[in-house]
């Protein structure tokens, strides 16, 4: 039995970007999950794992926390699954890809829709966030939101290697979606879900990827509440 605590808003909506890439990790493997859904004041849920950040995987006796460790967990134990990164080489690689949008992808991204996040949370959810986000950031939702077409135009150098990679192959990974995708793609699945922000143009490269992602996986990533700019 395997139990994905993740973390979730109000509606349904789980916005994670972190979660996202073990619920997709998961389903690349052909592997069932319950998902089990935890708010930010609800961290005694996942209490048994020594740690308070999401996601968490049980899976049978063993706790696993952190997206990465997860990845790697599902990658060594069911090896006769499809592989989440193709090679001890693609792992390395796949690491950076998760270090880079760890430390440029999401900062960059965050400033554009941390606003847009409050509106669907509990209202004790909605305090934690609000506390915790401005204590971090050093300013207020709304001084972020007042400046958010500065922020987009940050983003935008961010994004450049990411779009020409993708005018030259459909995949992150190569050949065909892993592991990497799914890091990125969290990332966007965490705007889709929480704000309608525009942040691509029609014809841009990472939209038609973000699409085809989309659809993977009978429309996993369209299972939850989301916008569609």
């Amino acid at each position: 039995m395997r139990i994905l605590y993740e973390l979730a808003g109000r509606d349904g909506r789980r916005f994670s970007p972190f979660c996202w890439r073990s619920r997709l990790a998961l389903a690349h493997k052909g592997l069932d999950a319950t998902c089990e859904p935890c708010r930010f004041t609800e961290k005694d849920k996942f209490a048994f794992s020594g740690q308070e950040r999401l996601p968490v995987l049980m899976d049978g006796s063993k706790t696993i926390a952190d997206s990465w460790a997860i990845a790697c967990h599902l990658e060594d134990t069911y090896r006769d699954r499809p592989a989440l990164f193709g090679g001890p080489t693609s792992r390395g690689l796949s690491r950076f890809v998760n270090d880079w949008t760890d430390t440029q992808l999401l900062p960059a991204l965050s400033p554009c829709i941390i606003f847009d996040i409050p509106q669907w949370l509990d209202p004790e959810d909605e305090a934690y966030f609000r506390r915790t986000r401005e204590a971090r950031y050093g300013r207020t939702l709304e001084e972020m939101h007042a400046e958010r077409s500065s922020h987009l135009a940050k983003l935008a150098p961010v994004l450049a290697p990411l779009r020409r990679l993708l005018t030259d192959q459909r995949w992150i990974s190569g050949g065909g979606p892993a592991y990497s995708d799914y890091i990125v793609f969290g990332a966007f699945q965490w705007a889709r879900c929480v704000s309608d922000v525009r942040l691509l143009e029609d014809d841009d490269p990472i939209r038609f990827w973000l699409t085809r992602l989309v659809e993977r996986f009978d429309g996993l990533a369209d299972s939850v509440p989301h916008f569609d700019s």
